[in-house]
Parts: C-alpha cells; structure tokens; sequence
C-alpha cells in the first residue's frame, strides 16, 4: 500500500492540509481520533466513509514525514 494514492493535498481544501481521498477529513483529524482512545473500528463506525486502508495510509504519511 501507498499513501500516495490516499491522502491528497490541495491547497483550497482545509487550507492545504493532508486530506484523505480529496475528501474534507484530514490526517491531522484522524490522529486526533487516535489520541483520543479510539480505535480503528469506532474511527470507521463513526465515519463510514473511511476504511482502515484510509487510517493505515494516515499512519504511513505520518512516518515518511518523520523522515525528513
């Protein structure tokens, strides 16, 4: 799996934060739900239009930036 086909960044969406799949929910949303206790399931429960493929990807994007 890549992230580079999951999390996009356009700059007029939520002000160019990473989002997933061009959508409004951002990575930074999804370590927020992370921090918080929840676990993969619940972040996909609360928010169908999410898979752990998204959340996975999240967690991806996050350690290639930890790279740099």
């Amino acid at each position: 799996m890549s992230y580079h086909n999951i999390i996009t960044i356009e700059p007029e969406k939520r002000g160019g934060k990473p989002c997933i799949r061009g959508m409004r929910i951002t990575v930074y949303d999804v370590f927020g739900w992370l921090a918080a206790g929840m676990s993969h399931e619940e972040i996909v429960d609360d928010f169908p239009e999410l898979t752990e493929e998204d959340i996975k990807a999240c967690l991806e994007f996050a350690a290639n930036r930890g790279r740099y």
